[in-house]
């Protein structure tokens, strides 16, 4: 397999590929995307002001019908096309710039689009906030599958550029709960809410938050304490594993994506090699660091990296990583794996062409990934896979 390469640029067809894999209609995306092939021949920053209106434009659209929908008492049907809306209006505010004109509204539209499909559609999703410091880290909450009494549960963390809306429509929450386990969705600090409206920027140390979303999984009536795992997609190759280590009640955990050295990856894109995930990518990079310069960003960094880290481990974890992944070699699976020294069962999935999924977190098809680590985690904590 391989990703849908619609545009002459990587960072364009990921977007792309963001959106067919999380629910977004082939049509709708022609109609988005044809007016834009000559725009994307310009680089992958040149344009995405362009991005940005003709995607807005459909998910207005959308919204629109939504509302026809929901006059006539069609809630149903109201909420898929709001799911759709919000998922093309949150691809075209990620990619665009920080400060950008019209991506705060664009990012608030969408909120607004997908608690509204949820509420409607009665979905099994709730909206909740872990208190964090003086904030909250906004999350959504869904429920283990025809759970009589308490359940295991996930923690599920965001990368570098997705948003807990996106982690939703991973699928990864759904396979989980249909194995028995609940999964809370995190914009953790860096990403979706969290930056955008209370200003908490990334710390390379992911125990600080993930401490408080596990003791807050902890204390529900619904979650079983002693079975809480952690799972991170992109990044959160990073945050996931480094939360584990320091935070030793959580039961097992899962990299969707090996991101064993996210500082060295740095240099290496400081030099050009390999992809970058977003347009405008050193600004965005700045941004969610808090860094006032590239000085300043590479400092607040340097220790984005598992080295020394791993032995720290003690429960079950899983590696993946797509064979053909571009944005992060597949060497640095190969390094979580030989370091988790201490893990009673450590396991390196590798996603080839016989499969799918080989690109960065299954781009081209992220159903492999999510199969294999819900199944996964249906072993170690005690879920279903039948």
């Amino acid at each position: 397999m391989a990703l849908f390469e619609y545009f002459p640029n990587y960072v364009w067809n990921l977007s792309v590929a963001i959106a067919m894999e999380s629910g977004g209609r082939i049509g709708e995306i022609e109609d988005m995307c044809r007016p834009l092939l000559q725009a994307a021949q310009r680089g992958e920053d040149v344009g995405t002001a362009q991005f940005l209106e003709r995607w807005v434009a459909m998910g207005d659209k959308l919204i629109e019908l939504a509302s026809e929908d929901e006059q006539r008492g069609r809630l149903l049907s109201a909420a898929a096309k709001l799911q759709r809306a919000a998922l093309y209006l949150l691809v075209a505010e990620r990619m665009q710039g920080h400060g950008h004109p019209g991506r705060e509204e664009t990012f608030a539209k969408a909120q607004r689009a997908f608690r509204s499909a949820i509420e409607m559609g009665k979905d099994n999703c709730e909206r909740v906030e872990i208190p964090y410091g003086n904030a909250v880290l906004p999350a959504l909450f869904v429920s283990a599958k025809d759970a009589s009494s308490r359940a295991p549960c996930v923690l599920y963390m965001n990368g570098l550029d997705s948003c807990k809306e996106m982690l939703y429509w991973s699928g990864l929450p759904q396979a989980l709960a249909a194995r028995g386990i609940s999964t809370l969705c995190i914009d953790q600090p860096g990403t979706g809410e969290a930056i955008r409206l209370h200003g908490l920027y990334v710390t390379h140390e992911s125990e600080r938050w993930a401490t408080p979303c596990y003791e807050w999984l902890a204390a529900r009536d619904d979650v079983l304490p002693e079975r809480i795992g952690a799972a991170g997609i992109s990044l959160g190759g990073y945050f996931a594993p480094r939360a584990v280590a320091f935070e030793p009640r959580f039961a097992a955990g899962a990299a969707w994506g090996a991101n064993h050295n996210w500082a060295e990856v740095q240099q290496r894109r400081l030099q050009r090699e390999g992809e970058n995930p977003v347009p405008h990518y050193w600004n965005h990079v700045k941004w969610v660091f808090g860094a006032t310069s590239m000085e300043d960003f590479l400092e607040k960094s340097k220790h984005m990296h598992l080295n020394g880290v791993l032995h720290r481990i003690r429960v079950p974890f899983l590696i993946t990583h797509g064979a053909r992944d571009r944005q992060i070699a597949l060497d640095y699976a190969h390094q979580s794996y030989d370091q988790l020294v201490n893990s009673p069962r450590r396991e390196l999935k590798v996603f080839t062409e016989r499969e799918g999924g080989v690109e960065h977190v299954g781009a081209d098809n992220m159903s492999f990934g999510r199969d294999y680590i819900a199944d996964w985690f249906a072993e170690v904590l005690g879920g279903r896979t039948a």
